[in-house]
């Protein structure tokens, strides 16, 4: 089946031609991203508003250049699969009903995909990972860690309290006046600091060990950049120690879940999952305890309509069919 993915879920139009025979093996015939960051980057983060008006202007020539990138036409796609939801509910519109108007115009099959699905199943594009695997989805929305028992069958065992760790590293950015996106300066920044120059704090949550927390490491940047001690502490120093501090929060649940569901092989996925000192990290500490950490290539870390696709073609290839009539949902459950 020759599936067309498109994702509209936050600020990026994507669209991607994904060729597959079988649930979870694809090849991948195009993966095309339109970003907004200069649309956004006079604001310090994304402004809905102005992130749905760019869909409206750019998810077609997107969707045009896949197709062409993939050596196809349109009358040539078997299914498509977009994502109805979560995300920003206007953005999310303009993709969906796109992707409506193809299906009901090809009389092909849709299939509504949940963001975090395609994020979950993200490295299958590239790796085959057995089932069942653990997840940790890290992005600007979210920051989860999940059981991927099979296609459909997703467990949360662990989830943020307050704020997303990629919701941190854009704040923390914006308080230094580093510029957006700020997950991206942070991490090119920290290479050139000293991660043990500010010791901050490490959030644990009572009674939850898989829990994440990181809305009191925010706090606690803000009121160090505004004491004496700030003065004598460069934003290399500062940032490196920042993201030491996030990326350490993010290994301890993850590999608690790990031993405690005797998983051997973690995920690792989402937005943040570029960060290359979370990518090294994880990996090494997993690897003392035997165990496989599995992440995609940084395309496919940020949002992007090959997982989308990924995640659709089991639900099109098993003979899901979803009703032109299904809406979009910021906050979509998985």
């Amino acid at each position: 089946m020759l599936i067309l993915g498109i994702e509209s879920s936050c600020d990026d139009s994507a669209a991607a031609v994904l060729e597959t025979q079988r649930a979870g093996e694809a090849l991948v015939r195009s993966s095309v991203v339109a970003n907004q960051d200069d649309v956004h980057r006079a604001f310090g983060g994304i402004v809905p508003e102005l992130a749905s008006r760019n869909h409206v202007v750019t998810i077609l020539p997107v969707i045009q250049r896949a197709l062409s990138t993939a050596g196809c036409e349109l009358k040539d796609i078997e299914g498509i699969a977009v994502t109805r939801g979560p995300g920003l509910v206007g953005s999310l519109l303009v993709g969906l009903m796109c992707a409506k108007g193809l299906a009901h115009s090809l009389d092909v099959p849709l299939a509504g995909v949940n963001h975090l699905e395609g994020h979950l199943l993200a490295p299958l594009l590239e790796h085959r990972v057995p089932m069942p695997f653990l997840a940790l989805v890290v992005s600007g929305g979210h920051t989860s860690l999940f059981v991927v028992e099979g296609f459909g069958r997703y467990r949360e065992v662990g989830r943020t309290r307050d704020d997303a760790a990629g919701e941190a590293f854009d704040k923390v950015a914006k308080m230094m006046a580093l510029g957006y996106p700020g997950g991206k300066v942070i991490d090119e920044l920290a290479r050139r600091g000293n991660p043990k120059r500010v010791r901050l704090p490490r959030a644990r949550v009572k009674g939850a060990p898989l829990d994440f927390s990181f809305s009191g490491l925010k706090t606690a940047v803000a009121l160090f950049l505004r004491s004496e001690a700030a003065v004598a502490v460069n934003s290399e120093d500062l940032a490196a120690s920042f993201q030491e501090t996030v990326v350490e929060m993010l290994i301890r649940p993850t590999l608690a879940a790990a031993r405690e569901l005797d998983i051997a092989n973690i995920v690792l996925t989402g937005g943040v999952a570029a960060n290359s000192r979370l990518r090294v990290r994880l990996a090494e500490e997993a690897a003392k305890e035997g165990r496989q950490v599995i992440a995609p290539s940084l395309k496919y870390c940020t949002d992007n309509a090959a997982m989308i696709a990924m995640a659709g073609s089991w639900r099109l290839l098993g003979g899901q069919r979803d009703s032109l009539d299904i809406d979009a949902e910021a906050n979509l459950p998985l």
